[in-house]
């Protein structure tokens, strides 16, 4: 599922996608596929991939909210029907936490900061749950989890719920054995016991 495009970037990994809506493409995404937290590729329609990000933030762009110009009166006017355009926006920010290699027999993950720059009005996809299972292992098909303190860092005022999400979402789906499942129990645990000590102190 094509989530919309790359319009302009905060730095290095951090990402700013325009959502498709109806006035591009023809069936936009449905907003209740995708949210705070979910994995997307961005890459080019011919199969050119250039990294793996999360949502972290989302905004609402109206360039009518507390417009100074002119606004048309409600009383109907039958010589003057004007034909106004929806210009609202919605903006996802994401963050890149790697990339997917795929090689002829098996893809996998390369986690940490790309090396690549993404070109503005590459496409973002929704990632499905055998591609979010391939981007955390490594090329020995063994587990990996290699970018929870850059995320941290770089997840913006939300990092640390959107890293219990994401810990949610993989303990939950159930993609890895069950000591690797322990493992990630115990990091959303220490995670959840400091934000809670965080608030409290």
């Amino acid at each position: 599922m094509r989530l919309g495009k790359v319009v302009k970037s905060n730095s290095h990994c951090d990402y700013i996608v325009q959502l498709d809506d109806k006035l591009s493409v023809s069936h936009p995404p449905d907003a209740h596929i995708f949210g705070f937290g979910s994995f997307v590729k961005l890459e080019e329609p011919n199969g050119e991939h250039w990294a793996v990000g999360i949502i972290y933030n989302t905004q609402l762009v109206n360039p009518m909210f507390l417009s100074n110009g002119p606004r048309l009166s409600s009383d109907s006017d039958p010589f003057f029907t004007p034909d106004l355009i929806d210009d609202t926006r919605t903006l996802l920010g994401i963050v890149l936490v790697g990339q997917l290699e795929q090689t002829n027999s098996q893809a996998f993950g390369i986690q940490g900061i790309p090396r690549a720059v993404v070109p503005v009005n590459t496409s973002a996809w929704l990632m499905d749950d055998t591609e979010i299972y391939q981007f955390h292992t490594n090329a020995q098909q063994q587990p990996q989890f290699g970018y929870y303190s850059h995320l941290l860092r770089c997840g913006g005022s939300f990092a640390t719920d959107l890293m219990l999400n994401i810990l949610n979402y993989l303990i939950d789906q159930r993609l890895f054995a069950t000591a690797d499942e322990r493992a990630l129990n115990v990091i959303r645990k220490e995670l959840s016991w400091k934000n809670t000590v965080g608030v409290i102190r």
